[in-house]
């Protein structure tokens, strides 16, 4: 896979139809993939964050997000293909486990949330790719035990719907224990989205790089420091990268 290097952090320029290649192969050979995808808050999280930059780059495959994270490729003189969205990689996966009769372990949410897709997902497929499901409200101590029953499970893939970074720190400290599920991915606020409590922006926004904005106008009070600050310090990130690379060409 060739791999870009920005911001402190490595991007595989894949596009979704190439990662799923990159998944499908993982499980038809039994092995295990470790994704992870990084958007603009989540990057600028990591300059400090040392342990949240390891669990990201130490992942199998990290794929960009965030629109604005395409943008800055493109900007930096490294253009990634296209933005793959974790949400929209999911429901791939999804169907492609309903048609090879594999079976998938939904982690986090609240209860009602988690509960709500696995009936979402087992009306319009079939309850059998259902490996199982726990909400993500956990104790540190918990951990270990968690991932054994993931384990046990008889699950191919795992999704993780817990914030950031405790659903990277998770999966790449327990990855071991998991290593009989042959794909492991953490899709954030996704299981809202499916479960009707969040609305996903409509197409042209997303395509725009306008969703984290249709997001903010949804809950204003809770996104407000993540989008406008966080964004802010993104753009001042690629900036300062930018003139650093300038600098050494002189």
């Amino acid at each position: 896979m060739n791999r870009i290097s920005i911001l402190n952090t490595t991007i595989d320029n894949l596009a979704m139809n190439d990662t799923l290649e990159v998944i499908q192969e993982a499980i038809a050979k039994n092995e295990q993939i470790h994704h992870v995808v990084v958007n603009a808050g989540k990057i600028v999280a990591l300059q400090n964050d040392t342990q949240l930059r390891q669990s990201v780059n130490e992942s199998d495959v990290i794929n960009a997000d965030g629109q604005a994270v395409v943008w800055a490729s493109k900007f930096l003189g490294k253009p990634l293909k296209e933005r793959v969205a974790g949400i929209d990689l999911m429901v791939n996966l999804v169907r492609f486990a309903h048609k090879q009769r594999h079976k998938i372990f939904f982690f986090g949410a609240k209860e009602e949330v988690v509960k709500k897709v696995v009936e979402i997902y087992s009306e319009q497929y079939s309850s059998k790719i259902i490996a199982g499901y726990r909400n993500g409200y956990f104790k540190r101590e918990e951990e270990k035990d968690i991932a054994k029953q993931i384990a046990n499970s008889g699950a191919n893939i795992l999704f993780v719907a817990i914030s950031s970074p405790t659903k990277e720190n998770f999966l790449y400290e327990n990855k071991s224990i998991l290593g009989n599920v042959n794909f492991i991915m953490g899709v954030g606020g996704s299981f809202d989205v499916v479960a009707g409590k969040v609305k996903r922006a409509p197409l042209w926004m997303q395509k725009s790089g306008l969703e984290w904005f249709y997001r903010f106008i949804q809950e204003p009070k809770r996104m407000w420091k993540r989008y406008l600050i966080g964004n802010s310090k993104f753009i001042v990130l690629v900036l300062k990268e930018k003139l650093f690379k300038n600098s050494k060409k002189v």
